[in-house]
């Protein structure tokens, strides 16, 4: 019967860490994603605002945006409508890819 157990509570905490960091990692993503949620519908917005005003709808959707989104943003204008897609800031690339949030405004003068 082995009773040595010298070495379990290294690896306990080991593991707590690993779990720990984890849920961090999720944590901090899904604040991440959320926080874009809310500027690509205010970026969308300021696109069909500029829309209508017959100002640049790329340079008022950029400029609504902050400093580390506009190297993440797609924009397209379809008639009236203004779609913005933004990855979210992540530490993998591939998480931000597959979380990438979209909104549409519409400009109706």
């Amino acid at each position: 019967m082995l009773t040595d157990r010298s070495g379990q509570a290294s690896v306990e905490a080991v593991c707590g860490i690993a779990v720990l960091t984890l849920t961090g990692l999720l944590c901090f993503q899904l604040l991440a994603a959320g926080y874009t949620v809310t500027i690509v519908d205010g970026a969308a917005e300021a696109g069909a605002v500029a829309l209508v005003r017959g100002l640049p709808v790329r340079s008022a959707v950029r400029d609504s945006l902050p400093g580390w989104a506009r190297s993440r943003v797609s924009i397209l204008r379809l008639g009236e409508a203004v779609h913005v897609r933004v990855r979210p800031p992540s530490p993998f690339e591939s998480v931000a890819d597959r979380l990438e949030v979209s909104s549409t405004a519409t400009a109706k003068p």
